[in-house]
């Protein structure tokens, strides 16, 4: 019978220790990396070059399958220099500035590299602890009633496991389409549309450029003050800026990089856009929030080419009315309104020490929480996220390294 994550946990058999049989690869393993995009692969690898055989869960159907179905035009907007996962440089034909396919085929390759085989189309539906066993602290749950016994745990599933989708007043009555950001591919399908994008985060503000540089009449809807820096300022990328503006004492730090979007940026308040009070720098570290980093966005607001709109007040039948009493006719309205990680679901017996976004507060875990560890969830570092999880990534690996007291037998029984 499938077992109930929201249940009781089950108590099977005692895990066997590294001095006995060995590992039963249906049921036990040493470590389980759950999830194959950027940080799984990237923890994985770096468990494999320090001789561990990690058991990798994904519930998807490929490696890096949220890089496969973002939408096409997207590229990164860090350099592939800081941007590459432990062990493995991108490939020097790659731009500095790798686009989706690029990013895809990376991943691929990577997994490959390392002898990366993960468990494909395994839905993890519960992390549970095992209070009171003998040997592995963890149990992880799968759909259709597998359970592997852990020594460790490494959840990778991302801060963008499931969309944020609200429901917009009026939308009951709107003729049209509202859709998340999650399934815009490319501009074809909003052909003769007019389209009505909300949010600008890094998101809402290329999709938009995307849908307006293929003819599709797009306006933006910004209800929140926002950070905009470029992504280049004199052929300096703007991350290799943060990095070093992120060594400062944070006065300094701060001061400089509002500086350097005032006089690349300036004030966009008579387009629509209002400025944030506090420089990128402190939004990202105390709020976890990018600022949107602009590859051309901004010059088609400037030339009217992209409308900027308050907040949505409700939705008519056939448009949107605007916090400031206009109204204008759309056919779809987009929101890039983001996502959240949902980890709270992956335990339902367990209290995670969670920001007020829903992220975990560090990436090893520490007494109850002993053997868990999360890759890919600090969004608050300057550099981006890749660099950040190349990071966490190598530091999880050595901690679990340095825990393994004893020799321990891998899923196929072999001494290390």
């Amino acid at each position: 019978m499938e077992h109930d994550a929201l249940s009781p946990p089950l108590s099977p058999e005692p895990f066997r220790g590294s001095n006995h049989a060995p590992l039963d690869p249906d049921t036990e393993a040493d470590i389980v990396v759950v999830g194959a995009g950027p940080a799984g692969l990237a923890t994985a690898a770096s468990l494999v070059q320090r001789g561990h055989s990690p058991l990798v869960f994904e519930r998807a159907q490929d490696v890096a399958s949220s890089w496969r179905h973002h939408y096409e035009r997207l590229h990164l907007h860090t350099v592939k220099s800081h941007s590459a996962l432990p062990g493995m440089p991108f490939p020097d034909s790659a731009p500095r500035y790798v686009p989706r396919q690029g990013v895809v085929d990376y991943l691929s390759a990577y997994a490959r590299r390392f002898g990366i085989h993960p468990e494909l189309g395994a839905h993890v539906r519960a992390i549970e602890p095992r209070p009171g066993l003998a040997g592995a602290p963890w149990q992880v749950v799968l759909a259709g009633g597998r359970h592997i016994s852990a020594n460790h745990v490494v959840v990778a599933t991302g801060a963008n496991r499931r969309p944020l989708v609200p429901t917009l007043p009026g939308q009951d009555r709107f003729q049209g389409r509202v859709l998340h950001s999650r399934s815009y591919r490319n501009a074809a399908p909003f052909a003769g549309q007019r389209v009505l994008v909300v949010g600008i985060g890094n998101t809402g503000a290329e999709i938009a450029l995307d849908l307006t540089e293929q003819g599709v009449r797009t306006a933006l809807s910004v209800r929140s003050p926002v950070n905009i820096v470029r992504r280049d300022v004199l052929g300096r990328p703007t991350q290799l800026s943060s990095i070093l503006l992120g060594k400062l004492p944070p006065a300094l730090g701060n001061g400089l990089a509002t500086l350097l979007r005032n006089l690349t940026v300036g004030d966009l308040g008579r387009y629509g856009l209002r400025t944030a009070p506090i420089s990128p720098l402190r939004q990202l570290r105390e709020q976890g929030k990018t600022p949107m980093i602009d590859v051309g966005t901004v010059a088609r607001i400037q030339r009217g080419e992209i409308p900027v709109y308050p907040g949505i007040q409700a939705l008519t039948s056939g448009g949107v009315r605007f916090t400031d009493g206009r109204e204008h006719p759309f056919d779809t309205v987009l929101l890039a309104t983001g996502y959240e990680a949902a980890l709270s679901e992956l335990f339902p017996f367990t209290a995670l020490p969670l920001d007020e976004r829903g992220m975990p507060q560090a990436v090893n875990g520490e007494g109850a929480l002993e053997g868990l560890h999360f890759v890919g969830f600090d969004v608050r570092q300057p550099g981006g996220l890749l660099r950040s999880i190349a990071q966490q990534a190598v530091v999880v690996a050595e901690r679990i390294s340095a825990r393994q007291a004893q020799p321990i037998r891998d899923r196929h029984g072999n001494g290390r």
